[in-house]
């Protein structure tokens, strides 16, 4: 077979998470499959992250704008190739594409009632792309990937969709995470302590910042330890806003906000951290679950939308709109060893199920099948 994949932003530097789930997939199908040929369509970039080999070709295709690249570059690009397949990765198609078109709908956030505008212009016309463009290609596709049965029966439902144009393939996580001896110099480059609860933040509402601060100054009040907070990718602004709101200024001295955390140092945090937070609102899989588990981490997650069928039943699963609840499972897993080293061998268990081989190897199957 002729397969052409769109991986438009990979070579990109500044790289987001449907970036790496097909850069990862890309990686994986090199090792696996020396038959069909596969054509790569990429913009060109500085991150130069996947290399040609004898039957994966990469194809550059500039254009100034993400519509015309995709709209129009691609569909042209697409014609010369002729391939038997095309996969779209990232949510968005061309709306004209003779092609048979695979697409990966890793959510659809965009079709939801929204809580609030894009904190960006961009990003605000990126939603409106997405709301015009997913409802008219839907109707092409010959198969539709989401990542976890939550998300393919909601979607599914939610744009009556037949079962059998639908599937689900979970992602898998790096390999380069597991458990090790954190390295305490690049811990002090984010907290003064080698012994913190862990937070990977951002501005969206899903990921439940107000009330993992508000548990947290919950737990302050009854816990003897008094573990610091390290919260990722939040700035310090924006924690004053929900510190000042929710009148709890007086836990500020007992938390860490660097920033940005490069993904190599990452492995020495999750390493380091005594938990990991992550009672999200909705997440349609939860990569960063996966990473911390895998490196001996005990985490407390949502029991919403796909984390429970990622995270497994016997995780440490809580209402993320119940403030208590979430504070409850940090002391608890605080106070109670027996359970603590029960989740902490359940976690590494756990993450054993899930890897981009396996990913890779579900993917060229439905490719295989599509093709016959």
């Amino acid at each position: 077979m002729k397969i052409a994949i769109e991986a438009q932003r990979i070579f990109r530097v500044d790289k987001h998470g449907m970036d790496m789930v097909i850069l990862e997939c890309l990686k994986q199908i090199q090792k696996l499959d020396y038959e069909n040929q596969y054509y790569i369509l990429v913009k060109a970039g500085a991150d130069r992250c996947l290399e040609e080999t004898e039957n994966m070709h990469i194809v550059e295709i500039n254009c100034p704008t993400y519509p015309l690249w995709e709209q129009f570059a691609l569909p042209r690009a697409v014609a010369k190739i002729k391939p038997d397949l095309l996969h779209c990765t990232s949510n968005t198609a061309p709306l004209f594409c003779k092609v048979p078109l695979i697409l990966t709908l890793h959510d659809v956030i965009f079709l939801e009632k929204r809580q609030s505008s894009s904190k960006s212009w961009y990003q605000e016309m990126g939603w409106y792309y997405r709301r015009f463009v997913v409802p008219h290609i839907l109707k092409k596709c010959k198969m539709i990937i989401t990542v976890s049965k939550f998300e393919c029966k909601f979607i599914q439902e939610l744009l009556n969709l037949p079962a059998d144009r639908i599937t689900f393939i979970y992602n898998g996580f790096n390999a380069y995470f597991k458990p090790i001896e954190a390295n305490p110099e690049i811990i002090k480059k984010y907290i003064d302590t080698t012994d913190y609860f862990f937070f990977l933040g951002n501005t969206d509402p899903k990921k439940n910042a107000v009330r993992v601060l508000q548990a947290y100054s919950k737990y302050l009040k009854g816990s003897g330890k008094r573990r610091k907070l390290l919260i990722a990718d939040l700035k310090e602004s924006f924690i004053d806003q929900i510190l000042v709101a929710n009148h709890i200024e007086e836990i500020k001295p007992y938390l860490a906000f660097p920033g940005y955390v490069v993904n190599k140092d990452l492995i020495h945090l999750y390493n380091a951290a005594y938990l990991f937070l992550y009672p999200s609102l909705r997440e349609s899989f939860g990569i960063p679950q996966l990473e911390a588990m895998a490196c001996g981490t005990p985490i407390i997650a949502g029991n919403t939308s796909a984390m429970p069928e990622i995270a497994g039943k016997d995780a440490v699963l809580v209402d993320p709109t119940c403030v208590d609840e979430i504070a409850n499972a940090m002391l608890r897993l605080e106070n109670d060893q027996v359970w603590y080293h029960e989740k902490k061998r359940y976690g590494l268990e756990r993450a054993t199920l899930f890897s981009w081989q396996n990913t890779a190897k579900e993917l060229l199957n439905l490719y295989k099948n599509l093709a016959l």
